[in-house]
């Protein structure tokens, strides 16, 4: 294949000009921590990650503290935190009472949550694909009759903890529901971070046959390295979001052995070098990720923050 051949392909791949960030590190990076972080630490966090011009990010969850002991304070959080305007901050909602939390915590967006295999569903809400949906009908409904916009997460979209390989065919079932049901985003999840780019394209692609691509976000965890790629080969299809999450915090307390969201500090360098706008300040990102790093008492399992603490700097 010609060198001219080569370049006339890449220019016909459809990558986005802009990508939304979804940094999910003050919820899904900190739910797996199992020291609790202090009120007014989560809450510098936040303003913090408010600054560096994310559009978007979960501020906590509604969920029992006796399975997540972590967010048992978000109700306080949402309390406390200073605003900046142009910042959607979304909660995580197991059922209709947790809606009524996030409400009253006058949270901008909630989140629920499905899976792409039975045996995931049962480990992780005790109950059945088809039921998880049907418990979230009701939630869909309250959102939509008091104007808050609804996302829907998809757990174990490239491989089960449970079940191994996972068929496209199963996320986009789910996918087609939550859509249905008036997600106006639906997150394609590799909760523990196995697949690999093909696999990844693969299901965005069958997602695609069901759910518009513009109500489509991914979010890929790191357990094996492959989350940078796999966000490449759906970015390719057009994929325009992307959760991630500051210094690669986090994990699945109920997938053993799942490391944490690929970094955003990694995802907001690789999409600088393309030329692909996030609205992301680098060095203020990589800053809040230095403090939260601290706090928990261990190095950033972000590539381009350790490259920035061995160089002594905060920027390229």
């Amino acid at each position: 294949m010609g060198i001219g051949r080569i370049s006339n392909e890449r220019n016909l791949m459809a990558f986005p000009g802009k990508v939304k960030i979804v940094e999910v590190g003050p919820r899904d990076g900190l739910q797996n921590e199992k020291r609790i972080v202090p009120l007014e630490v989560k809450v510098e966090f936040i303003e913090r990650l408010g600054e560096v011009g994310i559009g978007a990010m979960e501020a906590g969850s509604f969920v029992s503290p006796k399975w997540i002991p972590q967010m048992a304070n978000t109700k306080d959080v949402f309390a406390r935190i200073s605003r900046r305007p142009g910042v959607k901050y979304s909660a995580l909602i197991p059922n209709i009472r947790g809606f009524e939390q996030a409400l009253a915590a006058k949270a901008d967006e909630v989140a629920i949550f499905s899976a792409a295999t039975e045996s995931f569903s049962q480990k992780n809400i005790n109950c059945s694909i088809a039921e998880s949906l049907n418990r979230f009908r009701p939630v869909a409904a309250a959102a939509m009759s008091v104007g808050i916009p609804l996302r829907g997460y998809i757990s174990c979209g490239l491989g089960c903890p449970y079940e191994g390989e996972v068929s496209v065919e199963s996320v986009a079932n789910v996918a087609a529901t939550l859509e249905a049901m008036g997600c106006y985003e639906i997150s394609l999840g590799d909760t523990i971070g196995t697949g690999t780019p093909l696999k990844a394209r693969a299901m965005v692609e069958a997602t695609l046959e069901h759910v518009p691509l513009s109500k489509i976000a991914i979010h890929f965890h790191d357990t094996y390295g492959q989350a940078l790629a796999n966000i490449l080969a759906c970015l390719e299809l057009g994929v325009s979001v992307i959760d991630s999450s500051i210094a690669g915090l986090g994990g699945c307390p109920y997938a053993k052995g799942a490391s944490g969201n690929v970094a955003t500090e990694d995802v907001i360098y690789m999409l600088e070098g393309m030329g692909i706008e996030t609205g992301v300040d680098l060095k203020k990102l990589h800053a809040v990720g230095q403090f939260i790093s601290e706090y928990l008492g261990r190095p950033s399992a972000s590539k381009v923050a350790t490259v920035f603490c061995q160089n002594g700097q905060a920027s390229r």
